[in-house]
């Protein structure tokens, strides 16, 4: 959400934003106009309301002298009338303005490249080669089909298409993957484990900015809960109505949650296998910092992210996304790209994003800076990465670990999280 002062003071700066996000039927002016009208409104019925407890203050002195007040009892009268209107005007033009300021997108970071879509995305480091086979790979469908444990067709009999079922050695391999990941960042980050509700209201799902713009994305159930999308939704809102002490931030959060979404703009894309779909795992990090910590700690979560690809072991490629690509509420975003050699390209395996104030302002979260009661709040900074989307790495790790025989390797990190077991084959 906008800072309205912020738009008061640096006006062209807002307008400038709202270009480079491809924002046309909004400006400065327009809004600065609706809350001048706002502010002069609330200054005359500050100035009537003093009229009226002064004029109060008359009547009572009047009658007791045995006088006539009844002049400025009619008087008062009005007075309340004006004041009345006034607060409905108010409180419209208050609610045309946070309308605006909800529904409208996050500035940009000064680093962040100008482009149309993901395609002109900046790739920043390339980290490791494509692995190479001497003979020719398979994509994750024909693997886990191949080895029995994954059943597309299964899926869609059950739920529909972009459901998928796994067993077995790869239904292990998925939950080796969570626990790894979410004990590296508990025990070596310091990140706080948190189990979430799935299922929120339609003010938690504002206070991250998936709601009002996204809610075409989302599945909702028919009395009002909304199904989570990612786990940075409830896990962020942990401190949603807060006032934190300076000394305890950062706040680090992390949990696995399942994703729900709908894919309604994507009829068409990545329609094979486990690539794009309507519920999937992820292990979440969140993170609640003071606006000086946020730098720093974004660059600190990019690097936990980048330390899971080393150590399982799958070559990728750090991004930052362009103006076009970047998210909603986010200042700026970076992509770590895995290799998937069954279709020889980079594709977005996880991501991080600071939104600066952006959702602490939708969630009226805040800290005292100095612990000092005396100093009033100000907005804490949020950030999130996904740590680990739990079916896309398992598609990058079964087509990089693949064998010639079909079986999948076990990455050395997950074997302890599989019972020693090194392989992934076929049963008998």
């Amino acid at each position: 959400m906008h800072n309205i002062k912020r738009i008061r003071e640096n006006p062209d700066e807002f307008d400038l934003a709202m270009k480079r996000r491809g924002v046309q039927d909004i400006s400065s002016s327009a809004l600065l106009e609706i809350d001048e009208k706002y502010r002069h409104l609330l200054t005359q019925i500050q100035g009537w309301q003093s009229e009226r407890n002064s004029l109060s203050q008359d009547i009572g002195k009047i009658k007791k002298e045995g006088g006539n007040a009844d002049d400025i009892i009619q008087k008062v009268g009005t007075l309340k009338d004006n004041i009345a209107s006034a607060e409905e005007q108010s409180e419209q033009l208050k609610s045309e303005l946070d309308k605006y300021l909800v529904s409208l997108p996050n500035y940009f970071d000064a680093d962040v490249p100008d482009g149309e879509s993901d395609e002109e995305n900046v790739v920043l480091e390339v980290v490791g080669e494509p692995t190479q086979f001497d003979f020719e790979p398979k994509d994750h469908v024909d693997l886990g089909t191949d080895l029995g444990f994954l059943d597309m067709e299964v899926g869609a009999k059950m739920s529909g298409a972009r459901f998928y079922v796994t067993k077995s050695g790869l239904a292990h391999l998925e939950r080796a993957l969570q626990q790894y990941c979410l004990d590296v960042n508990t025990k070596e980050f310091g990140y706080v484990e948190v189990n979430v509700p799935f299922l929120v209201k339609e003010h938690t799902m504002i206070g991250t900015g998936q709601l009002p713009k996204f809610g075409e994305d989302l599945f909702k159930t028919d009395n009002g809960y909304w199904l989570i999308p990612t786990g940075e939704v409830p896990i962020t809102n942990l401190v949603r109505e807060s006032i934190l002490s300076e000394a305890e931030l950062p706040l680090r959060f992390t949990g696995l949650t399942p994703s729900f979404r709908s894919e309604a703009g994507s009829a068409g894309k990545d329609t094979r296998g486990m690539i794009r779909l309507h519920q999937f795992w992820k292990v979440e990090l969140v993170s609640i910092t003071t606006p000086e910590q946020s730098e720093a700690e974004f660059k600190r979560m990019v690097e936990i992210e980048e330390t899971l690809f080393q150590r399982i072991g799958i070559p990728y490629r750090k991004i930052i996304q362009c103006t076009g690509d970047t998210g909603f509420g986010s200042l700026k975003t970076y992509d770590l790209e895995g290799w998937f050699p069954g279709q020889d390209t980079y594709r977005e395996l996880t991501s991080c994003s600071n939104f600066g104030d952006f959702q602490a302002r939708r969630m009226n979260a805040r800290y005292r800076p100095g612990d000092d009661k005396s100093k009033s709040t100000e907005f804490v900074h949020t950030l999130n990465g996904s740590a680990l989307s739990t079916t896309r790495f398992m598609v990058a790790l079964m087509e990089n670990f693949q064998n010639a025989d079909g079986s999948i390797s076990v990455p050395e990190v997950l074997q302890p999280y599989m019972g020693g077991q090194t392989k992934i084959e076929a049963e008998n």
